[in-house]
């Protein structure tokens, strides 16, 4: 099985680096060439676009930001794939976009397996990171190999469009989770607490979460970098909120966080790391959340 992956930022960087790493036949684009350099130290071939890539591979995973930008490389990747080959979409997408551009690729005999991830970047690296599928089960079977390549669990939620509201939900209760491991490592601090014994005591305790766990830590540092910006949580947020209104489910803690998250983008641009969504309320109250012994990012 020939594959292409494009879109070599930092979360499909590691996932195709995992791809080449484990011997399968890569082939890679990126806007970027210099992204590729590592892909092609493992044995990836460089592609000069996607068209050319397309006409090289039984399979073309992409992992892109936006729903605009999947919809123009998948135009492109249409005209060099054949009939019977699959596009395997790992960006976030809406439902409706995912289900749309699943529909004009099999116009042209191409299979869609949906496949967001969940987990952050570091485990991405590790090939640890959680796929949520959405499509035809047989498609999973087909590419086992490359998704055991990529990732850890993986999670058939149904036909294309349900990963794309799982994903969305994983994502919103991140973002929850992150305003308020914020809240409660500041009333450790202004309660006079060691930061870092408050840490490990909520990490035991059953206020425990994933974020807490992993962005804590970074918060904690100062560096706040998750490798995940303010646009792509308000994306994501919006996602959310789409979903709130089209099932008829009132989202309000997801809203306050999304009012927050517009708040961080104001103060602090679109390109801050989403983590440091918590400076808010350290610049608010003039006092840090800091605390010795933590990374500066996650491995």
């Amino acid at each position: 099985m020939r594959y292409g992956y494009i879109g070599l930022g930092n979360l499909g960087g590691k996932l195709a680096l995992n791809l080449a790493r484990a011997g399968l036949d890569l082939t890679v684009y990126d806007l970027d060439p210099a992204n590729a350099e590592d892909h092609i130290a493992a044995g990836a071939i460089w592609a000069a676009s996607p068209a050319e890539l397309a006409a090289r591979c039984d399979a073309v995973i992409t992992c892109l930001p936006s729903p605009s930008i999947s919809e123009r490389v998948l135009a492109e990747l249409l005209t060099g794939l054949p009939a019977g080959a699959t596009w395997i979409e790992m960006s976030t997408l809406g439902r409706e976009a995912i289900i749309r551009l699943a529909a004009i690729a099999a116009a042209k005999g191409v299979d869609t397996l949906e496949l967001p991830v969940t987990g952050g970047v570091h485990l991405a690296a590790r090939g640890e990171i959680t796929l949520l599928a959405g499509g035809d089960a047989e498609l999973i079977t087909r590419h086992r190999a490359a998704l055991d390549a990529m990732g850890g669990q993986i999670f058939h939620m149904g036909p294309v469009g349900s990963a794309a509201v799982i994903k969305v939900i994983t994502n919103m209760l991140a973002f929850i989770h992150l305003v308020a491991d914020g809240e409660a490592l500041m009333l450790a601090r202004k309660g006079g607490l060691d930061l870092a014994q408050a840490w490990a005591a909520i990490r035991a305790s059953s206020g425990n979460s994933f974020v807490h766990e992993t962005e804590g830590q970074l918060i904690l540092n100062g560096s706040y970098d998750i490798a995940f910006t303010m646009d792509l949580a308000l994306k994501d947020l919006g996602f959310a909120m789409d979903f709130g209104r089209d099932f008829g489910v009132p989202l309000e803690l997801a809203e306050l966080t999304r009012n927050t998250f517009e708040r961080g983008k104001a103060a602090y641009g679109g390109d801050a790391q989403s983590t440091a969504i918590v400076k808010l309320l350290e610049d608010a109250l003039s006092t840090n959340l800091r605390a010795p012994g933590f990374p500066s990012r996650l491995e």
